[in-house]
């Protein structure tokens, strides 16, 4: 009891130094003031409040966590990752929570990297990959210990303590969870990051850019750790069965979220409604968006990345709606589908999207290994321009537009068609341009095709009649061995069967 009663003065006590004077100040211990962590609007907890709240909790029955889902197929990866950087120690952070507003943060999204490598969702966590004699790396998993109501600061630390922000899963536990060769507490980081400085003839590796505090304390070797952020970055190119199948339940979710809004559509008046719509899908079926949906109707869908959201809905404009769905395994979808508010394109309309259908439907023909990644947009941007001539909005040929000195049909089109997909909605950006952009499509890569047509509202070289459109149309669609397969090919995008796919939806929910 009385080692209970001490540990709850000290808690009061750094609060209380919060409120006197500068030289009282410096009698309190920082680790005392770090464990508190009040708020300018906490009131102070006095001595027996917190000795009460020690006392009375049902002991903890230690029955170790569940083993991760598919923790083998995360420890596959650090095998891999280990073969490629032998005797070398590589340190992966997740990093932390990024303050929103004051003392409020936004939600936690793991960093990539570190989640491909372990499946931990937790904030502060690091990885390091220790060599072995012999070969072979010492997976170890840094994580926040959690004392449960053993220390006061459950209650009292509002940063980490799990009356305030939830449990963490805690050392030993995280060790049985992440099937890791070994876990520490973080206090013990700053130790082995402080031993690594000084083996300089083989400087560790670090991922950089996560977090402030293990940047610091490695030296940097810029060449070197950019190399393991190319490492992993091109591991993530090829997808396995199980990050497909991660990736179809995300684009089928996708696939609802876009029901969603299409049901909401007749009666919605604005983009900031369709936002809303579909963001509710992606939180109850996954564990976010993957990235700021686009609800861009009227001419604000000829403005490629239109998140403000703050326009209109009128009928007889179309929306282009570009969403996605992050499912709880953080592999997200990455769909586009232009749609007619009222439920049926006018004829300027469907003749964009025509166009812009056939690019697309030629571009996915172009989808096999072996060809360059950059093929389908080449298919693709050809179909565009060959449809700007025809239509008189282009004057030279479709050859001229083409050339590189030229690109002239980039005015209306403004994009390439691809990038790969993955835990990232822009995935693998740290390969190589050779192994990426200027590389050779294999099977296993999955990766967007999405040609799309912008004519801005002011652009005299268009016809009136055109002007204000803007038309995407994206799906997301895997290499196989022989050719390739859409991901998502069950949410429709010819003309037709859009406008019947929104009068079923509609009477559906008439009925």
């Amino acid at each position: 009891m009385a080692k209970s009663k001490s540990r709850a003065q000290a808690a009061a006590a750094a609060v209380n130094a919060q409120e006197q004077a500068p030289e009282q100040q410096s009698l309190v211990s920082p680790e005392a003031e770090v464990k508190a962590k009040p708020a300018s609007h906490d009131t102070v907890p006095p001595p027996a409040l917190l000795d009460f709240m020690m006392k009375g909790w049902k002991p903890q029955t230690g029955k170790p966590p569940p083993k991760l889902k598919h923790a083998d197929a995360f420890a596959a990866r650090r095998r891999e990752l280990s073969k490629l950087f032998p005797g070398e120690t590589l340190v992966v952070p997740t990093g932390h929570e990024k303050v929103r507003a004051n003392d409020t943060t936004y939600r936690f999204r793991p960093g990539t990297d570190f989640y491909y490598l372990t499946g931990n969702m937790e904030p502060d966590c690091v990885l390091v990959l220790q060599p072995k004699e012999g070969g072979g790396h010492t997976d170890i998993l840094f994580v926040e210990p959690n004392p449960g109501r053993s220390d006061s600061t459950f209650f009292t630390d509002r940063v980490k303590g799990e009356l305030w922000v939830g449990p963490r899963l805690g050392v030993k536990e995280s060790q049985v969870r992440f099937g890791v060769h070994e876990a520490r507490g973080l206090p013990e980081l700053p130790a082995l990051l402080e031993g690594l400085k000084a083996k300089a003839a083989l400087p560790a590796r670090v991922l950089r850019g996560h977090s402030s505090k293990v940047d610091g304390g490695v030296p940097e070797h810029a060449e070197r750790d950019k190399q393991l952020a190319t490492a992993l970055s091109e591991m993530r190119l090829l997808k396995d069965k199980q990050e497909v199948r991660e990736l179809e339940a995300a684009i089928d979710s996708t696939h609802r979220g876009f029901e969603d809004v299409i049901r909401r559509l007749k009666a919605a008046r604005s983009e900031r409604e369709v936002e809303g719509v579909f963001n509710l899908r992606a939180r109850v079926e996954g564990n976010d968006v993957g990235y700021g949906t686009i609800a861009a109707a009227g001419h604000h869908a000829c403005v490629l990345h239109w998140t403000r959201n703050d326009g209109e809905l009128k009928k007889g404009e179309l929306l282009l709606l570009d969403a996605g769905v992050e499912g709880n395994s953080l592999y997200t979808a990455d769909i586009t589908r232009t749609l007619p508010i009222s439920g049926r394109f006018s004829r300027e309309q469907r003749d964009i999207y025509e166009l812009v259908l056939e690019a697309q439907d030629r571009a996915i023909d172009a989808v096999k290994p072996g060809n360059d990644f950059m093929e389908p947009n080449r298919v693709a941007m050809r179909v565009l321009a060959e449809g700007l001539h025809a239509l008189g909005i282009l004057e030279m040929s479709p050859e001229e537009a083409l050339k590189e000195e030229h690109q002239f049909y980039k005015r209306y089109s403004l994009h390439n068609v691809s990038h790969m997909l993955g835990l990232d909605v822009h995935d693998c950006a740290q390969a190589r341009q050779e192994a990426y952009k200027y590389g050779k499509l294999k099977a296993g890569m999955v990766l967007t095709v999405e040609p799309g047509l912008y004519f801005q509202k002011d652009d005299l070289t268009v016809p009136a009649k055109y002007r204000g459109i803007g038309v995407r149309i994206e799906d997301d669609v895997l290499v196989t061995p022989k050719g390739c397969r859409v991901l998502s090919e069950d949410i429709p995008r010819l003309p037709d069967d859009v406008e019947a796919w929104m009068k079923q939806l509609w009477s559906e929910k008439a009925r």
